[in-house]
């Protein structure tokens, strides 16, 4: 998926998923030519690092 599609989907600024790609804090991110794509599987799986455990 591009970077728009990502946002869209995170409901987050495309602002906010470049700078994720510049802090290599987000999913992971792929050059295809001079953008930015994400696979669904890799993006699946950042979420699922990203849950908070609530009984804890």
């Amino acid at each position: 998926m591009s970077a728009e599609e990502l946002a869209g989907f995170l409901q987050v600024p495309l602002s906010t998923v470049y700078v994720w790609n510049h802090r290599r804090q987000g999913p992971p991110a792929h050059k295809v030519g001079r953008h930015l794509r994400y696979r669904w599987a890799e993006v699946e799986a950042w979420l699922e690092d990203q849950a908070v455990d609530r009984a804890a």
